[in-house]
């Protein structure tokens, strides 16, 4: 069946995570995702947290699937002639290097829309313009010039980074929108354009309830959150809420049985305006239906610790998994806090492709994510990582139309490395 974007050749010169996480999703769709890599070392996320000696890690291996490898030396003069024949024969450039450096390499963007008009050419940058716009970023710094850490734990705590990759895979996956909506533009106009993504507008932009509420503040205190109830006074900034839902419907994690011993035996429960009457017959509160402190959602704001206390007695005569099922026959929003490993053993994810398992010539079978976008006429087959440099003389045979002669000329040069090793299919 054909790809959504198997006609799309990507140059792509990312690196580590935020990089590879755009170009990934573009080469589950279909794109020819050509991954220039350094002579030698290739993505250092190739050697970091490795858990296996000399064998390219899960960093590197989950952020890398279905693209080919090549290895050059762009500071070399064939390196760079190699590189601007590749910019001709692309459609998209993508980056993610630190400020400038592209500039550095000889090819600022007046200087690439001159090799090749319609080439659009993708940067992630930490900063925007402005007085940090040449400050290096990585995933952590990002979530916190982003605002999500000032309003993530606990009101007295610490800031707290997430889990979640906001930062990097975040701000990746933006770019891959805008790539995708410069690719459709060039229908209409002919012409490529710069395509930039800064961390910090990525966080924010997944942090804009946030922002909301600091809006909010200007008119009197934040009603859902669990200070208000406690009498305890704003300040001039959203503060962190904790497990507070963060939408208009109140929510929190509350522990379930077993959590004793079990560190996710716990589920987010939120007490949905419509159900209220279903919570109070469940959890054993049939007079909180009519009560004036329960009855409305008004009512039961300054009392929300009270109410969720109540909850966590009776979720706390349940698993995790048999509270979801008593609540789903009402309606009643909630959901399990599910492990990694738990996930990574969940036989629906597998069956959708969210979890895949795929097998490496090196590292052998390991589970990854697969892509989180379904589309019904372009499915993802999620293929290997490549090896480093695997497909370089493959690359320049097929898209730059190198006889045999013209391949080993280029590996005499050094602008390439020696002739690598194949993987064993």
């Amino acid at each position: 069946m054909e790809k959504a974007l198997q006609d799309v050749r990507i140059l792509d010169f990312t690196h580590v995570q935020s990089g590879p996480t755009c170009t990934q999703l573009l080469a589950w769709f279909g794109a020819d995702v050509i991954k220039v890599e350094r002579p030698g070392t290739g993505d250092i996320t190739r050697g970091q947290l490795q858990d296996i000696p000399n064998v390219d890690s899960l960093y590197f291996t989950m952020l890398n699937h279905n693209k080919r490898s090549i290895t050059l030396d762009t500071k070399t003069a064939k390196g760079k002639e190699l590189l601007t024949e590749l910019m001709r024969k692309c459609d998209v450039l993508v980056e993610n290097f630190g400020p400038g450096v592209l500039d550095r390499m000889g090819f600022p963007w007046e200087t690439i829309h001159k090799i090749n008009p319609k080439l659009i050419v993708a940067s992630i940058k930490g900063f925007g313009p402005g007085p940090y716009e040449d400050c290096k970023v990585y995933e952590n710094i990002a979530q916190c010039t982003g605002g999500a850490a000032s309003t993530t734990g606990f009101r007295d705590g610490l800031p707290l980074v997430t889990g979640a990759q906001i930062g990097d895979s975040g701000t990746g996956l933006h770019l891959a929108l805008g790539i995708v909506t410069a690719l459709y533009q060039r229908t209409q106009s002919g012409r490529g354009q710069r395509v930039t993504v800064a961390m910090q507008d990525g966080v924010l932009n997944l942090s804009r309830v946030k922002l909301r509420d600091q809006q909010r503040l200007a008119h009197g205190p934040l009603k859902e959150y669990s200070q208000y109830g406690e009498g305890i006074p704003f300040g001039d900034a959203t503060p962190r809420a904790g497990n507070d839902s963060g939408g208009g419907q109140p929510g929190r994690i509350l522990k379930c049985k077993g959590w004793e011993s079990d560190p996710n035996a716990y589920i987010y429960f939120i007490t949905q305006a419509q159900v209220w009457d279903r919570i109070c017959d469940i959890i054993g509160e049939p007079d909180w239906k009519t009560h004036p402190d329960y009855a409305t959602p008004p009512a039961r704001l300054p009392r929300l610790n009270e109410i969720f206390a109540r909850i966590e007695q009776w979720t706390m005569t349940k698993t995790k998994f048999e509270a979801m099922e008593i609540l789903n026959r009402d309606n009643i929003p909630c959901g399990p806090i599910l492990s990694m490993k738990e996930l990574a053993e969940d036989a629906s994810l597998r069956a959708t492709g969210t979890v895949v398992e795929v097998d490496h010539p090196t590292r052998g079978k390991y589970l990854s994510v697969g892509n989180p976008i379904k589309l019904s006429d372009s499915p993802v087959e999620v293929t290997r990582s490549p090896l480093l440099g695997e497909h370089t003389d493959e690359v320049l045979r097929e898209v730059l139309g190198f006889s045999a002669q013209q391949i080993a000329d280029v590996h005499a040069s050094g602008a390439v490395d020696g002739p690598r090793q194949q993987a064993a299919e």
